[in-house]
């Protein structure tokens, strides 16, 4: 049995389990597959706080973080280049 089951989402559809899903994106972006804008992280700024504004939705800092290749979210200094990846072709990518 697989570890990671796909569930239903409210506004991107399905989900997988973030292993999956961040390689994927992260494939994506490599590939360009996904296409994505760059942004420079500011002093006191959040990955998702940077979601909320670009996305509506500030659950999704995860998916800057795998564009970004960033393990995890509370270790992004300030002056970070960041990927902001384009969620339709996140969606069509995982």
């Amino acid at each position: 049995m697989n570890r990671y089951v796909t569930a239903p989402l409210i506004s991107v559809g399905r989900a997988r389990g973030t292993s999956n899903t961040v390689h994927n994106i992260r494939i994506g972006i490599s590939s360009g597959a996904i296409r994505f804008v760059t942004r420079t992280l500011q002093e006191s700024q959040r990955l998702d706080m940077i979601a909320g504004i670009e996305y509506g939705d500030s659950t999704l800092w995860w998916v800057i973080a795998a564009a970004s290749n960033i393990g995890w979210s509370l270790q992004v200094p300030p002056g970070t280049l960041l990927r902001i990846p384009d969620m339709q072709d996140v969606n069509r990518v995982i």
